[in-house]
């Protein structure tokens, strides 16, 4: 894989930077049209966008950190380098989630409304991200001989060389995609507001659950399971919840 997409004398574009910020963008602009289907202002999405922004790569970031304190006690100043590799999703969603609902507050939107607009997106946005997750050589997979795995030979890459294995990245990246088309089709018949996020929130912890016994990169455990699967399960049960109690209030 490649991770530097452009190299120009000192300036550096890294390829995980640009699929990042590319996630983002796609994510926002499905949001807005989303927006307009549903009757609602548009002109939220891109000024809730930019916290969205700042919060989820705060958040993702800063899990990322907590979860290779180790590593990063000795190596401080590489925390703040997001474009090599290494948010976590789960701490972007949740940090965006609480700046989305003190911001919606502030403009008295109703959030359950708002939360099934961006849910879509957010997959979407899983997508095109993880894409540059492959190219960065970061989350990457267990070793394995099966007929798709992967193998990097970059130098620059974060995933072990000439090694063949599990190509989690792209497992995430189909996950978000088949998240997205299956909201897409079931939003038209759901009717209880906040249902359309619920789903979201158990198709996600389920793919996460499974995909992470896949993955080969450093997971800090838990008793049997690592971290990230104890909240791959709390997300997908909050999910559950969250669609009874919306949809007995329809």
């Amino acid at each position: 894989m490649h991770p530097i997409l452009i190299k120009i004398g000192p300036i550096t574009i890294y390829t995980y930077g640009f699929f990042i910020a590319s996630a983002f963008l796609l994510a926002l602009g499905w949001a807005g049209y989303e927006a307009k289907k549903q009757d609602l202002d548009p002109k939220i999405v891109s000024d809730l966008g930019f916290y969205l922004i700042i919060a989820g790569i705060l958040g993702a970031r800063l899990l990322y950190v907590l979860m290779n304190l180790r590593y990063f006690k000795s190596h401080p100043l590489e925390s703040i380098m997001i474009w090599k590799g290494g948010l976590v999703f789960a701490g972007g969603a949740i940090l965006g989630f609480i700046t989305a609902i003190i911001y919606l507050r502030s403009k008295k939107q109703e959030i359950w409304k708002w939360a099934d607009v961006f849910a879509p997106a957010i997959a979407l946005g899983q997508f095109v991200g993880r894409i540059g997750c492959l190219m960065a050589g970061c989350c990457y997979g267990r070793y394995c001989t099966l007929p798709w795995a992967i193998t990097f030979r970059d130098p620059n890459s974060l995933a072990p060389l000439n090694v063949p294995l599990h190509p989690t990245e792209i497992y995430h990246s189909l996950a978000g995609l088949v998240t997205f088309f299956v909201l897409c089709i079931l939003k038209p018949r759901v009717k209880a507001t906040g249902t359309i996020f619920g789903i979201f929130l158990v198709l996600y912890g389920a793919f996460r659950f499974i995909i992470e016994f896949f993955r080969g990169d450093y997971r800090p455990m838990l008793g049997p399971l690592s971290f990230t699967q104890w909240t791959a399960m709390v997300l997908a049960f909050i999910g559950i919840g969250l669609i009874i109690l919306r949809e007995r209030t329809k």
